[in-house]
């Protein structure tokens, strides 16, 4: 039979999958549209994928307490105290940078939508701005992952 602990480990790993996945794969399908129908399908599927951080993102936190509680370790590891923060900077950088970001990009698509299926000039700048900031939250998801698994200190 599977302990607690087991199952915790089980849940907050997928709790990670759920989180990670999808905020690593939908700003490739965004950069992947050459067209305005393209662009307003991609934006549909982060939609509907957005539910998934979401709600992985707060099983990975009940999870990663709970474990925290259940081993003793509170934040007594370097590389546990490393990963909070820089899922932390992650989680500002999305909704900070990125998030008012996208919205401006959806309203433009949005108007654009009646003017036919050319991708606006501004549009393609400002896709090209987000591209550093997506990245850079993409990198410090490997980090945190590598952190994780890997407990260097």
């Amino acid at each position: 039979m599977i302990s607690l602990f087991g199952w915790l480990l089980v849940f907050h790993v997928f709790a990670s999958i759920a989180l990670i996945g999808p905020a690593v794969v939908v700003p490739f399908i965004r950069r992947t549209a050459r067209t305005a129908g393209q662009l307003r399908f991609a934006f549909d599927v982060t939609n509907k994928l957005a539910i998934l951080p979401k709600i992985g993102g707060t099983v990975l936190i009940i999870t990663g307490v709970w474990l925290m509680i259940i081993t003793k370790m509170g934040l007594s590891q370097m590389w546990l105290n490393i990963s909070i923060l820089l899922s932390l900077l992650m989680v500002a950088m999305i909704e900070g940078l990125i998030g008012p970001r996208m919205k401006k990009i959806m309203e433009i698509v949005s108007i654009s939508q009646s003017k036919g299926d050319e991708l606006p000039a501004e549009l393609g700048r400002l896709m090209k701005k987000i591209i550093p900031i997506e990245t850079a939250s993409q990198l410090l998801m490997i980090a945190v992952v590598v952190l994780m698994v890997l407990k260097p200190f």
